[in-house]
């Protein structure tokens, strides 16, 4: 499939919950976020091209209290997990207000997840004279 993301996923480490608004079905946790989008994992696939409102639950951050965030978006690509039974869902906002950019680069701020390894001390047994 060819990358036409122009901004770097972000991996979370808070699942946040992700809901349908108008049906109010639970569609996932969120994975993974940018400013103009998201992923979610899912256990119901959903077709590519239908609009809908999420409904993103905003967990506590330094600045930001908890709080529920809706945010009109479309269905982009669904595809099955690499575990079967769930399916990773990716949605394209389509309208981010200022305030909502701002919660949005918070979450991302206080909860992505770092893929650098940390630099350990050697041990005593591995440091020569």
């Amino acid at each position: 499939m060819h990358e036409r993301r122009r901004l770097a996923r972000k991996n979370l480490m808070s699942y946040s919950q992700v809901f349908d608004q108008h049906g109010g079905t639970l569609i996932g946790y969120l994975a993974d976020l940018t400013p103009s989008g998201v992923m979610v994992i899912g256990e119901n696939p959903m077709e590519a091209g239908k609009d809908i409102t999420l409904q993103l639950e905003v967990p506590e951050l330094s600045d930001i209290p908890p709080a529920r965030m809706v945010l009109p978006a479309r269905v982009i690509w669904c595809q099955t997990d690499v575990s079967p039974n769930f399916q990773n869902i990716g949605f394209e906002f389509k309208g981010v207000t200022g305030e909502q950019e701002k919660v949005i680069q918070a979450m991302i701020d206080g909860y992505e997840f770092h893929h650098e390894l940390p630099v350990y001390p050697l041990r005593a047994a591995s440091a020569r004279p």
